[in-house]
């Protein structure tokens, strides 16, 4: 086999996964030589022209050259920014996406929405490396089958520092890009604390006659893992009017669900000061929970409506009319916003007039009928729950203490990274071998030690397994009306009050 230098090398993966020919060859060695600060592609390292060395580990190769000749640090980048640059090689300019997307959209959404995805994984745009590290696997519960994420790939926000965000409006004002959702990211280079997107491109859509854009999240947690953002920076609101974009969207790219986080902190997701909303093509827990009751809404003559069997309070409508969804998912917005329950701890305004209830929404579009999730939300505070009273409780924050957003009220957990090495530290301690457990997980690991016969081979199997049921209990936490007498004779209250027209 011939060998080629690393330059050539790259430059044959460009002109493979890209419209460049093999005309440009010498144009883009020599672009990819002065990205990385060297002057003489002679002197890089041989390797073997194989098809099994990957793009990837090309690019690894190439910011290692890169940092050896100090050019990271001369031009105050790192990396990731470095690897952006690269690997925007094989993205085509942003209005050549957008044409070959909607040209694509003229066969089938389907076929759009698959060139899109093709290209930002092949671009390295989404981290398939990255998100291949994290720790995945389902548990089934009395809700249905969960799925358990140990997110090694993206660290989750604090939050506090969620709702210190929102609030801090002059400051996000005078950055640029003003946020990580924003239009300006497109080809943006990026900064030491700024994440780099060169490679990045955005699809503009219509919804409820405004622009939005549509991407990929470099991060994804399920399949085609998308993001919708509104061109404006404004916070995020879930009102009538972003349900009936919701409802648009999936009649325009029918495979895919997509949903809202809540727009108020400790409840919402982790960018409340940018309107948006997530995507995907990919069936969440949520998707396959079936109705433990069926309701009616005064003045709405829906297919179906009724209370899922869920963790959290979730009120599902289907129809195949959107107006009469809208006008049904209204009443049940209106009339959790300003309910009270003091035997509940429910509050819907606090003593400043604060408004504490709003509702995350899911939309799909399933068997020719629209399909409408509203999770009701509130998220007061108290002396025994400082935290949040429907947020994960002291006593599983061990495990899980973040907001509780979008893609966990559908039944996702995304825990933090720290798992990892805490829970083979369990493992051990279960085992009886030498360990440093966290004083956190001390009273949980006793119980399980107490209850389960382990041994080498299971011992994985039933820490995970508990850490599953532990989020069931965190979804609990954050479901309004509790799934005991108390809790159900409070949700047929306010159940009454949609069905009357109260």
């Amino acid at each position: 086999m011939a060998e080629i230098d690393l330059f050539t090398a790259f430059a044959k993966k460009i002109i493979a996964e890209s419209d460049y020919t093999t005309d440009d060859e010498i144009y883009l060695v020599n672009q990819i030589m002065g990205l990385v600060g060297e002057t003489n592609h002679n002197t890089a390292s041989r390797l073997v022209d194989d098809d099994s060395v990957t793009t990837l580990a090309l690019l690894d190769q190439l910011t290692a050259v890169a940092e050896k000749n100090g050019t990271l640090a001369l031009r105050q980048m790192n990396t990731d920014m470095l690897g952006a640059q690269l690997m925007n090689f094989i993205v085509p300019r942003p209005s050549q996406v957008r044409k070959m997307f909607w040209e694509h959209y003229q066969q089938s959404p389907r076929q759009a929405t698959d060139y899109f995805f093709d290209l930002s994984q092949r671009s390295n745009y989404i981290k398939t490396r990255e998100i291949s590290q994290n720790i995945s696997y389902p548990v089934d519960t009395q809700y249905g089958t969960l799925q358990i994420t140990i997110n090694l790939s993206k660290p989750e926000k604090d939050p506090k520092a969620i709702a210190a965000a929102l609030k801090n409006k002059n400051q996000q004002q005078s950055q640029y890009p003003v946020s990580q959702l924003a239009k300006e990211n497109e080809g943006y280079w990026g900064r030491l604390d700024y994440a780099a997107r060169t490679n990045h491109r955005v699809i503009p859509i219509t919804l409820g006659h405004e622009k939005w854009y549509f991407q990929y999240s470099p991060y994804a947690y399920f399949n085609e893992h998308a993001i919708v953002l509104s061109e404006h920076l404004r916070p995020m609101h879930v009102d009538r009017e972003n349900l009936s974009r919701l409802l648009e969207f999936v009649s325009k790219f029918p495979d895919y669900f997509i949903g809202s986080n809540a727009d108020l902190p400790i409840v919402g997701g982790s960018i409340l000061s940018h309107d948006h909303f997530q995507a995907g093509r990919y069936e969440l827990p949520m998707a396959k929970a079936v109705m433990k009751e069926k309701i009616t809404i005064a003045g709405c003559d829906l297919h179906e409506a009724g209370i899922l069997n869920w963790p959290m309070t979730t009120i599902r409508l289907i129809d195949d009319d959107r107006e009469k969804l809208l006008n049904a998912a209204d009443r049940i917005m209106m009339a959790w916003q300003n309910y009270d329950d003091a035997s509940l701890s429910i509050r819907a305004y606090g003593d400043d007039g604060e408004r504490h209830h709003t509702v995350t929404p899911i939309v799909r579009f399933r068997s020719g009928l629209f399909e409408v999730d509203l999770v009701l939300r509130d998220n007061n505070t108290s002396d025994t729950f400082p935290d949040g009273i429907f947020h994960p409780h002291p006593d599983v924050q061990h495990i899980k203490k973040e907001n509780i957003g979008l893609i966990e009220v559908m039944g996702l957990a995304i825990l933090p990274p720290r798992l990892k090495t805490e829970l083979a530290e369990v493992a051990q301690y279960l085992l009886g071998n030498d360990n440093n457990i966290a004083e956190k997980h001390q009273a949980w690991a006793d119980t399980l030690k107490q209850s389960e016969v382990i041994n080498a081979n299971n011992v994985t199997h039933i820490v995970q397994q508990s850490v599953g049921q532990i989020f069931s209990r965190v979804l609990e936490d954050a479901g309004v009306f509790k799934n005991d007498q108390s809790g159900q004779d409070g949700l047929e209250k306010f159940i009454k009050q949609i069905e009357v027209g109260e």
